[in-house]
């Protein structure tokens, strides 16, 4: 098994759970719908993908790739919320991602067989997500990468007075993602530490703009 892996995921997990603390500080008893916000989200996904006959329309996969990262942080949440113990999780979830996964030949029904899953069985079902990964090239390096990215650029904003209209979203004439893109291929993922280096560097960046 991949102990990278493996600890990426518990990295991620604890992020996720922080994130979740910061929404509500006992998120666990709220009962909230994530399966809910999946769903939502996939809707969202299909149509970056395409999938109108009476148009011409071409799958932009880069906005189809950050719609999977934000299907899971509430992939995350659902499985902290039946696993109390984040370090067998994530040595569990290590052991079910290694295993090479073969892209689905029709990537929308492949998406709608997934939603099925969690809408009827309030479960998120990894295999499936896999596959979507496998569909449009986003391996599980990628997918840590962005997930770190997408989480760590949450909490900044937070930070920094999102909530209540204060965070300036342009930075030296670029926009907060943008940043977020350049800094995550600047650093190394591969350290421990890779989520506070990029807090850091983006406060960096922020007080110079």
């Amino acid at each position: 098994m991949s102990q990278k892996l493996q600890q990426q995921l518990r990295i991620m997990l604890d992020l996720q759970d922080n994130m979740n603390l910061k929404v509500h500080d006992d998120w666990r008893a709220q009962n909230f719908e994530w399966y809910r916000a999946i769903w939502i989200e996939c809707g969202e996904l299909l149509d970056h993908y395409g999938w109108k006959w009476w148009k011409k329309q071409s799958p932009d996969i880069e906005q189809v790739r950050l719609e999977l990262i934000d299907i899971w942080h509430f992939g995350l949440s659902m499985l902290l919320m039946s696993h109390d113990d984040k370090d067998a999780l994530a040595t569990q979830l290590a052991g079910q991602m290694q295993n090479d996964t073969p892209c689905p030949e029709d990537f929308p029904i492949a998406l709608e067989n997934f939603t099925a899953v969690v809408l009827s069985e309030k479960r998120f079902p990894i295999d499936c997500f896999m596959s979507l990964l496998a569909g449009v090239e986003l391996d599980t390096e990628g997918l840590y990468r962005s997930y770190v990215g997408k989480n760590v650029l949450n909490f900044f904003r937070q930070d920094n007075g999102y909530k209540d209209g204060s965070y300036r979203k342009l930075w030296a004439g670029r926009e907060d993602n943008e940043h977020l893109v350049e800094l995550v291929q600047e650093l190394d993922s591969s350290s421990a530490s890779f989520a506070d280096d990029l807090y850091q560097a983006l406060q960096t960046r922020y007080q110079q703009g």
